[in-house]
Parts: structure tokens; sequence; C-alpha cells
């Protein structure tokens, strides 16, 4: 296959959702029409497992969320497939941020009886902003829910993008019989067993044989309903789609693997291969020639026998290669790889190559930070990666003296990964966590003691916000900084940052001090 062959061939897509939508039975059958069901357990002794295949993390398996996000591929068909899994939980909504950066489509997971939530909406201004192309599953159609001309509607006024459903269900519940697909227009219908796989039959709406097999009534209905479709919603535009104005939506069943491969199917064929990527020196065409690809996600301790960390490299352009040299921008020195890996959740396997659209892992001894770039000799710097300003702080101490070294390494490691960030108060020397939300504090806890033996006890601090500073006038900024001392720390990257109290404080500060600038994040 030639390099451009092999590059359209590639489909990278995250997957987003509020905790409850469903989302990881919709990655585990995903990945099961992948053919990788022997993957981390998604198959045992024919039931499907509780747990999604790609939360491996112990404290994911017991709470039943996703809180980091992990990347899988595999072969379906003609195509080679990406997911990103992404943490649904809200707490960590910074490392969905950041994987968005990393994908060319997102498949959205809506919950038939919930709706669109809060975590979706959020998420979705991050597509809009990036005119990222987004398909919509509705899940759980087994159960009662909305009406999907109800939800249809709400989905365009919450996500403020135009919907074309390019299926529609049979009824829903216990009498849920399946769907129409109006893409391929046949009829799949729904067996209520996690081990069969949908029949689908290729039928005209008008065909007697729609009567046959769902009855009288039902197929009266589905008649007037896709009538009425065809009337409201103007037909599939895929350049629309592409472009980010127009989602297709789809409904079914992922627990009950129903509607999912005809998701895939027709994902496959319409969402965009891998896309030009702008980089603060120009725009990077995919299929050219050179290397080049930027870090979006570190994870520690992917294997807890060897405290290995491993980089997450999306490849932006031409072919990656394994044992050749390439330039690690930031520290303008040449890096060579002799285990890149592919990843399938837990699993993961050395590759030789590796091409633009694809996620390579890379094992990372302190070298990357997230945004760094790696190129074939050129300079480029990727944008949009930034670091929000964290909601809620507490102090770290040491609850165990004897292993103060290893809650060193194990608060260096998680800081890399964006799990949370550091800060180091100038006044008193101590350690600020700063995270989104109350649940990172317990699992940063969780994996300090479980990965690195090391024990933390938080203590609290009022603080409202932290901004990095900066400042044209040095005098002004010193000046600030003398009279702020005790709010003022430092970063991890040595960067000033204002640790305000409360709203009052932080106003007063920006009237004050005109010439400083106050950044709630941290690309500037």
């Amino acid at each position: 296959m030639t390099l451009e062959q092999e590059i359209q061939r590639r489909r990278t897509f995250a997957i987003i959702s509020h905790p409850d939508a469903g989302k990881t039975t919709l990655t585990e059958k995903l990945l099961l029409f992948g053919g990788a069901i022997h993957v981390a357990g998604a198959v045992k002794s024919n039931k499907i497992k509780k747990t999604a295949t790609s939360d491996w993390m112990e404290i994911e398996r017991q709470r039943g969320i996703s809180v980091a996000t992990s990347v899988m591929g595999f072969e379906y068909g003609n195509y080679k497939i990406n997911i990103l899994d992404t943490p649904g939980h809200q707490d960590f909504a910074e490392d969905t941020y950041r994987t968005l950066t990393a994908v060319d489509s997102v498949i959205v997971v809506v919950d038939i009886a919930k709706g669109v939530e809060t975590q979706t909406r959020k998420l979705m201004e991050v597509c809009r902003m990036r005119h990222t192309p987004v398909m919509i599953f509705v899940n759980k159609l087994d159960r009662e829910g909305k009406d999907p001309f109800e939800i249809l509607d709400e989905l365009e006024e919450e996500l403020q993008v135009a919907v074309r459903p390019l299926s529609w269900p049979i009824d829903m519940g216990e009498r849920f019989k399946g769907v129409y697909n109006l893409y391929r227009n046949s009829l799949d219908l729904y067996q209520p067993s996690k081990q069969i796989v949908t029949e689908s039959v290729h039928l005209d709406i008008q065909s007697p044989e729609v009567e046959k097999r769902i009855g009288k009534k039902l197929s009266e209905k589905l008649r007037n309903d896709v009538e009425l479709i065809s009337e409201v919603y103007p037909g599939f535009n895929r350049e629309e789609y592409l472009a980010g104005k127009l989602a297709p939506v789809f409904f079914g069943s992922a627990l009950n693997n129903f509607g999912v491969k005809e998701l895939l199917d027709c994902f496959v064929e319409i969402a965009p291969s891998p896309r030009a990527v702008q980089t603060e020196e120009r725009v990077v065409d995919p299929y050219e020639e050179s290397f080049s690809g930027f870090v979006f996600k570190i994870h520690a301790n992917m294997d807890p026998n060897h405290r290995s960390c491993i980089a997450f490299v999306k490849v932006c352009s031409g072919r990656f290669e394994r044992n050749v040299n390439y330039k690690h921008v930031r520290y303008s020195r040449l890096m060579k790889f002799s285990s890149p890996t592919a990843f399938m959740a837990q699993k993961k396997e050395i590759l030789d190559e590796a091409f633009a659209g694809d996620i390579v892992g890379l094992p990372d001894n302190g070298n990357f930070k997230i945004g760094d770039t790696l190129t074939a000799g050129e300079d480029l710097h990727f944008k949009g990666l930034p670091s929000f300003s964290p909601e809620m702080f507490k102090y770290i101490e040491n609850a165990d003296p004897m292993k103060s070294k290893q809650l060193q390494k194990g608060v260096e490691q998680l800081m890399d990964e964006g799990v949370a960030q550091l800060f180091t108060n100038q006044f008193n020397g101590r350690k600020i966590i700063g995270t989104v939300g109350q649940l990172q504090f317990e699992v940063i806890q969780y994996r300090l003691l479980h990965e690195y033996g090391a024990q933390c006890r938080w203590e609290p601090i009022n603080l409202y916000k932290a901004c990095w500073i900066e400042s044209d006038d040095a005098a002004q900024l010193e000046d600030f900084k003398k009279r702020k001392y005790q709010y003022m720390a430092k970063d991890k990257e040595g960067r000033d940052v204002f640790l305000a109290e409360s709203n009052y404080l932080l106003m007063m500060a920006q009237q004050d001090f005109k010439n400083i600038a106050f950044h709630f994040n941290s690309e500037f």
C-alpha cells in the first residue's frame, strides 16, 4: 500500500458521554466487532463483564467509571480504527479536552431516558470550536425513555448542531422491535440477547414484508415517522457533517449488541481520514512524507511492576518508524525508540511503523510532557493543549516519612500525566494540588498508595482561583509579587501563579495592576 492509501484508511475518534449513558458498553461492542473479543476479558463465560474493556485501572473497575483516557486500535474490514475512550466523569474533563485535540471525529453517546447532560454539552463546545465532525448514538432503546422526535429536538437545542437521523427506532422498552436503517434502507430486527448479533433484512419501507416482520400498527407508524423525517430534516450531506455542522443520529442498545455494527459500518464510510493540523509555524498535511506528531497524554504505570511511563503520541503526518532518529523539538535533540507500542486497552504490542492518524505509545523516562512535538527534523509546535485553572485546592502532605522519595516520584509522574496540577507556595514552600473535582483527590491518593507505596494526606486551603501572570512591565510585576508574596506560587514549569483567595481579591488585583495579564489557562 502507498503512504496515501495507508493514511486514507485510518479513522481516529473519541467516544464521549456522561458516565451513565453507556459509553463503556459501546466501546466494548466496537471492539467486539473489530475482532477483539479476547481482549482484557470482554467476554467471559459468554457474559459481558460490567466493566468496559478499556477501564483497566483498578479504581475504575471498583467504581465502574472511566477516569483516564485509554487508547485502542484494531482492523475493521479495510479500515484501521483508533478509539480514544475518554473519562466519563466531569472531574476529569481536562483530560477529555486534551484528547479531543488528537482525534479527527467524535461519537457522542446519549441516554434515551436522560437526554443531553451537562458534561456532554461542555465537550460539544470544544468540538464546535474545533469544527470536529460528530456522530450521535442514542443508547438504551431497550428501556423506556423520551420520544425519539423529542430527543432530536433536544440534541439540536442543547448541542447547537443540526441533526439527521440515519436510523429510526421501532418502539422502545419491552416493546422495542428494532430500527429501520435509513442509510442502508434495511430493517434491523432486535433480539434481546447479548450473544446474538442483529438480523438485518434489506427491505423497502413500503414492502408488505415489513408488516410480516413488525405488525401492521408499527409498520404504519414507522412509515409515517420516516415520511415526517424526510419532510422535517434535510437529506444527509457528508460535506456538512465533515464541517461539524450536521450530526447523523443512530439509535440502539449497546449493552444488547444492537445498532452498534450499523453505526460502525456507516462511520467508517463517512468519517474523515486524518485531517490537516495547525501548528504555530504552518499547517501540517497528513500526506506529507516526513513524520511529525505531538504528545497529548502521558500515563504512569501502564505496567505497575515496572513503574513505566508511556507518552501517547498522535501521528500527524507521514510515517513513524521504529529505531529511526526523530527530533524532540523542545530539547532540540534526536531520539530513537526501540519499543514503540500500539494499544488494545491493557494489552500492547511493539509496532514497526505507524501512519498519520495512529496513536503510538513511547516509553518515557521523564523526557516528555504534554504538548511536546516530535518531527523528522523540522521545528514545529502544535497548538491547543492547555492546562485550565483548577477549581479545588488542597495541601498534599507526606503521611509516611519513610516513603518521601516514593511520594515525590509518584506526585511528579501523576502531574506529568495531567491528572491534576502542582503548585509550590513561595511563602511557605508547601506543595498544593489543584483539581477540577473532588474525585481527582481520591484517585491521586489511591494511585500513590497502590502504585508507588506512598501515603499522603490532604489539608484544606481556602483558595478561589489560580491564575498564571505575565507582564511587559517588569517593575510592576516585581511590585505585585512582593505585595502578594504569600499568595504567589510556581507551577511545575516554574511559571508565576497568583493564588487568589476570593473573586473579590482577584478583581481588586486586576484593577490595581492594569499592566499585568491574568490568564486562566496555561496556553498564553
